[in-house]
């Protein structure tokens, strides 16, 4: 599995502690992970609308499987990421949600407070987090009597979001230029969406976007 995070402005200061995490957890799982958000105060400015774009276009493309994102209270980013086609983004404080959320609503993000209650053992609950988010298999059901039901409800959700959602790319279009462009600026960004990108067509907007 081929993981992205990415981290706003105001939690910027959180990435290397949150990284470390991720890749110590990756590796154990055999997953790829890619930075592509700020690692520091100064990196390329991002707000969690920016992040929204960015997770879209990486998972639409197949660029990467899943996206861990996040903010003050990590609402903003839930909200963000939900805004668009094709990603799915739960809200995640302990690692029971991070389960729950993989067996019964098998998502492809999620968003989490780097703020709000991060404080001593922070570290070691994201860990848990990211064991719960990618360890074994997904989408089993929990409890496991209810897994039909549960299956089921996430597939009828996909048809509702995607019915009274525009097609993907006009909907980017319809968005400021000026949005889209910070979002697909970053150098991480970039490294790991064209090595990755699977879809010809996404791949020639964000082309567009950056005046290639």
């Amino acid at each position: 599995m081929k993981i992205a995070l990415m981290n706003e402005f105001s939690q910027a200061s959180k990435n290397a502690v949150v990284l470390q995490q991720l890749k110590d957890v990756a590796a154990e799982q055999n997953h790829t992970v890619y930075n592509v958000g700020m690692s520091d105060d100064n990196d390329h400015y991002l707000t969690y609308i920016h992040l929204g774009i960015m997770a879209s276009l990486l998972l639409n493309s197949k660029a990467v499987d899943f996206v861990v994102s996040g903010c003050g209270t990590g609402q903003g980013a839930l909200m963000s990421l939900n805004a668009h086609p094709g990603v799915v983004c739960g809200y995640c404080i302990d690692p029971s949600d991070a389960y729950l959320f993989a067996q019964i609503n098998n998502g492809n993000a999620l968003a989490l407070p780097f703020a709000k209650g991060f404080g001593w053992g922070a570290e070691l609950n994201i860990r848990y987090i990211f064991e719960k988010a990618f360890g074994g298999v997904r989408g089993q059901g929990y409890p496991a009597e209810r897994k039909e039901s549960q299956v089921r409800n996430a597939g009828i959700l996909s048809s509702v979001k995607n019915a009274l959602t525009k097609e993907y790319l006009e909907g980017l279009k319809s968005l400021d230029p000026e949005l889209v462009k910070t979002a697909v600026t970053g150098e991480r960004f970039q490294a790991c969406f064209f090595e990755n990108c699977q879809d010809k067509t996404v791949l020639e907007f964000v082309n567009g976007v950056l005046g290639r």
